[in-house]
Parts: structure tokens; sequence; C-alpha cells
């Protein structure tokens, strides 16, 4: 009776941890959007409750296996945003996008210029496109005077940064000096403030 029991407490277990962790999946939603250097857009939403991973990467062109230092043409610097959607909605992902990009800037963002460094919301499903339209919507009502130029693009595969080029992952806490340095000098922070004037969400 004894050796019953234990065969069915190992049998039990694994499968009810194997369900735990494809509940846990399940529940995990991807956002995904581009914001000039993804070094940035990584620090400012893995500081979100309810984030779980964000990744540097590519997306938004039809070049395959893009690279940093070689050919991404047609790319979007971008990053790959993983969240509980119990703990933080798609319209808390976009209300801290907007406050982190420059709306305005058709040539890219910040010190950072040229098509890879322009902003853009990329959308998986209507109902992404419809959330993402009425932020842009806030934004634009809120700017009458000025051209709110992000646009809201089909999602697209994303290629992550990787091999050799893997250090642009984690690149703030893994070079904090470097990337203080950086985006300082890049001003990106003083033309926020300007914009938002320190809000903390759109």
């Amino acid at each position: 009776m004894e050796e019953k029991s234990i065969m069915k407490k190992k049998l039990i277990f694994p499968l009810l941890a194997g369900l735990l962790s494809f509940a846990s999946i399940a529940a995990a939603d991807k956002a995904v959007f581009a914001g000039g250097c993804f070094w940035c857009m990584e620090s400012d939403f893995e500081k979100l409750g309810g984030v779980t991973d964000v990744i540097s990467g590519f997306t938004g062109g039809t070049l395959e296996n893009p690279t940093y230092n070689g050919d991404h043409s047609g790319h979007y610097e971008a990053v790959e945003i993983t969240y509980d959607p119990e703990k933080i909605s798609y319209e808390g992902l976009l209300g801290h996008y907007w406050i982190n990009i420059d709306p305005f800037d058709a040539r890219g963002q910040f010190c950072d210029k040229g098509h890879s460094y322009l902003s853009a919301i990329f959308v998986a499903n209507e109902t992404e496109r419809q959330l993402a339209e009425q932020s842009r919507k806030k934004v634009v009502e809120e700017f009458p005077e000025q051209n709110v130029v992000t646009p809201i693009l089909p999602a697209s595969t994303f290629y992550p940064i990787k091999g050799d080029e893997s250090y642009h992952q984690d690149y703030y806490k893994n070079y904090p000096l470097r990337y203080k340095y950086y985006r300082y000098s890049c001003g990106r922070d003083k033309r926020l403030k300007a914009i938002w004037e320190d809000r903390d969400v759109l």
C-alpha cells in the first residue's frame, strides 16, 4: 500500500509542476516597442512591476538575422517585453512607452539618428492595435501643435541580439558607467523631462 502511495506521488508531483509551468508560460504576454537605443528601452522597462524580461534586438525589416555591427538595414532597434497581464496591462506598457520616447522626432531618437533609431509600436493583433491607436490619440490631443510621428506597425519577426553581440543584452547592468555616460551625453533624460515633465505614465 505504501509503495503505491509513493508511486502516485512520483507521478503526480512532476505532472503538477509541469501544469504550473505551463500556466505560468500561458499567463505571460509579449509586447514589442522601438524607442531608439535598445539599451535605454531595456533599462526603462525592466523597472516596471509585472515585467519579467526585456530582450534587445531588431524587428520591422525583411533582412533575416540582422546584426548590430553588420547589416540591419530596414530594421528598428527594439525590445521584446515579457509581462504578466495580471500585474500590468498592455495599456500600462503603452503609457510607460510614450513617456520614455520623443514622439515628435522623425529622424531618430535623441542623439541617435537614422532608420534603426526611429520609434514605433509593433502590434500583434487587433486588440493591441486598437489600444495602441487610443494611446497615440491621447498624445496627439495633448500636443495639438506638434506632429506625432511614431507609427503603429504590424508585428514581424523579432531577432534578439545574440552570439558575439550578446553584450548588448542588459548593457545598463553589465556596463553601468559606460551606459550612464552614454545616456547623459545623448541628452535623453533632459529631452524627456522637457516633453513629459517627470510624469510616471501617460
